[in-house]
């Protein structure tokens, strides 16, 4: 039996299509994030821009409303990063990542020597319940009940054995917060799932971001031994060939578009998932502009995607006065691709800064 190659147009498309890029869909904000497994969030902004990328219609409001009434949450998820989820992929996601925190709590071994962790624990989640606290905070509360231990160190313990979410306001759109934490059981009043196979997210990864290697499907996650769990549900699976020889496994109806399928301008928020969440990016990032997304913080940019491909990335600079998008090709545009990045950067500004004066986009010289 031959076994088909997708190649990196194709696979480009394949993802585009389930990251919501190709056209926007009319969803709901809570069904788009289930779909997408969550938004990357470590700037609060971030997940706005990403919706507004992938929802037709997207206001604001829309992902503030269910922030506010605890539908949508942020909290450590995929990577160990933080993540705008459900409140139901919450419950059910965290405990399976429980081994990327884990691991990450190891590294710390030393700086807890001697310490009952699961006493710390259950001194963190009563912190935290009697009221939502940063990590500062809950780290020197600690602290003050095991003195001559690093109160960042006792932070992490809390960070990684509980399931601790941010609690509003942080996150709302337009408005302040300090990052302070509760338990997602406390903020939801409903216990966490009792699953922790892996095989649940694996799926849902090939959904959103798929055809993929089983290497990809860790990137994205932080879990390992992927490989054996990909091979259990290969009988729901198939399998592909991309043109290096790996082999790519998918769910049999996911959408998976010619390759030759038009890919509108799209911006991008800064760590967008499209961006991290394989461990070969270049379906997204073509090899040349790789360093253009480097930088000392691992902060990567918001990015410009023309064709399904990053190239180039954006700034802006908001007010009441006047709003801005300065736009870095990586390459110089042609005059088409500048006036479609031009109308798309303006439809931008307009959700940005709605009551701006005047909108100005202004295409850079390339770096």
């Amino acid at each position: 039996m031959v076994t088909t190659v997708l190649t990196p147009p194709a696979l480009n498309r394949a993802l585009l299509a389930r990251q919501q890029l190709l056209r926007r869909a009319e969803t709901p904000v809570p069904e788009t994030l289930h779909r997408l497994v969550g938004l990357q969030a470590q700037l609060p902004s971030a997940p706005y821009v990403g919706l507004w990328s992938r929802v037709a219609g997207f206001t604001a409001d829309r992902l503030a409303g269910p922030m506010a009434d605890r539908t949508v949450l942020r909290i450590t998820a995929m990577r160990g990063t933080i993540h705008t989820l459900t409140a139901a992929d919450c419950l059910d996601l965290r405990p399976r990542l429980r081994p990327v925190l884990d691991r990450f709590l190891r590294t710390l071994r030393a700086r807890l020597d001697g310490l009952d962790l699961d006493q710390v624990t259950a001194a963190a989640r009563e912190l935290v319940e009697q009221q939502p606290r940063t990590y500062h905070e809950l780290g020197r509360a600690l602290a003050d009940r095991w003195p001559g231990y690093d109160p960042a160190a006792l932070g992490h313990v809390a960070r990684c054995r509980l399931a601790l979410v941010q609690v509003t306001p942080r996150g709302l759109w337009g408005r302040g917060g300090r990052a302070a934490h509760t338990t997602a059981e406390h903020w939801l009043g409903a216990p966490l799932g009792t699953g922790t196979g892996p095989e649940p997210l694996v799926l849902r990864y090939l959904a959103a971001f798929g055809p993929a290697t089983a290497a990809d499907v860790q990137t994205w996650s932080g879990l390992t031994g992927l490989r054996a769990v990909l091979d259990r549900l290969r009988p729901r699976l198939v399998t592909f060939r991309s043109t290096d020889g790996a082999e790519l496994f998918d769910l049999p109806d996911a959408p998976r578009p010619a390759a030759d399928t038009a890919a509108p301008v799209r911006f991008l928020p800064p760590l967008d998932n499209l961006l991290l969440s394989h461990a070969d990016r270049s379906r997204v990032i073509p090899a040349p502009y790789r360093h253009h997304l480097q930088s000392p913080n691992g902060l990567l940019p918001g990015v410009l995607l023309l064709a399904g491909m990053v190239r180039g990335s954006w700034t802006d600079d908001t007010g009441r006065d006047g709003a801005r998008l300065t736009v870095t090709p990586f390459k110089a545009l042609s005059a088409r691709d500048t006036t479609a990045v031009t109308a798309e950067g303006r439809r931008l500004l307009a959700f940005l800064s709605p009551e701006s004066g005047s909108r100005e986009v202004r295409i850079a010289p390339v770096p």
